[in-house]
């Protein structure tokens, strides 16, 4: 809050919001729409991003579908006519680059005359400090508090991890020739799980920020013993890629939402892929 009577949150971008009262009716970018509803609030609708299809990807959605959020298609295509009528009063993107929406025009934004926040999920934040905006974004539209964890799922990855020599590569696939190798340094959850003990393989030196596009061969030759493969629709899954080296596969979401039941999932199922 800024004054009373008066409600106000500050975006990654640095741009202040205000309105009169706290927006109740937000359409979001679906990685950001599943945060918000783990945190108690729940988006009209939903969008997608150029990778998405006409289809809500239920990799992505989260708890979303089970809400009975509708899904408006790929934000650059969007319907504006259905958008405005579903009369929303806040839209809810995501930046990889502190600067610009991922997955909407914001022009559209502007047309709608409706105000646009944007939340940071790239490298340039820790995955706390991630966690940590989408949280106050929540809190700032009512959402409900989180409950505490029985028992912190971080702790356990790293108790696991102490004690495990399985090497982990985090990759997705691009068809039967090509495979895109995540840098772990430039995603915030593989950073978070290198600081944890994890043994994330860097795939090596090559074009790329964040990912090293190479050929199957390229991964094999890395052995590590476990593939988190990206399990998001747009995709290959490892029905349709080769074998790398005798690594077990495990799904993995580069696209989690942001919040704190979601990665708690995560680190609990890769604490018991590890213990494996």
């Amino acid at each position: 809050m800024s004054d009373a009577g008066v409600w106000g949150f500050t975006d990654d971008r640095g741009t202040e919001l205000t309105a009169v009262q706290p927006p109740e009716r937000v359409v979001a970018y679906v990685r950001a729409g599943a945060a918000l509803r783990d945190l108690g609030v729940t988006p009209v609708a939903v969008y997608g991003s150029g990778h998405d299809g006409g289809a809500l990807d239920p990799v992505k959605a989260g708890e979303l579908a089970a809400a009975g959020v509708p899904y408006l298609g790929p934000g650059r295509t969007l319907d504006e006519e259905a958008v405005r009528g579903l009369r929303p009063d806040l839209i809810v993107d995501v930046t990889y680059d502190g600067k610009s929406a991922y997955a909407l025009d914001e022009a559209v934004a502007e047309r709608l005359g409706v105000p646009l926040m944007v939340l940071s999920v790239g490298n340039e934040l820790t995955l706390s400090a991630i966690i940590g905006r989408f949280g106050e974004l929540g809190a700032a539209l009512g959402g409900s508090a989180v409950p505490a964890a029985h028992q912190d799922p971080e702790a356990v990855l790293r108790s696991v991890a102490a004690r495990s020599d399985v090497t982990v590569l985090a990759l997705s696939g691009a068809g039967p020739d090509q495979v895109h190798l995540a840098r772990p340094h430039a995603w915030p959850e593989l950073a978070r799980l290198q600081e944890l003990g994890v043994r994330l393989l860097d795939p090596g030196p090559g074009a790329g920020a964040n990912w090293l596009t190479a050929d199957w061969e390229h991964a094999a030759r890395l052995n590590p013993g476990l593939v988190l493969y990206d399990s998001r629709a747009n995709a290959v899954g490892p029905d349709a890629f080769p074998p790398v080296a005798h690594a077990r596969v495990a799904p993995w979401n580069p696209e989690t939402p942001p919040s704190p039941a979601a990665y708690a999932r995560f680190f609990a199922e890769l604490a018991a892929l590890l213990q494996e």
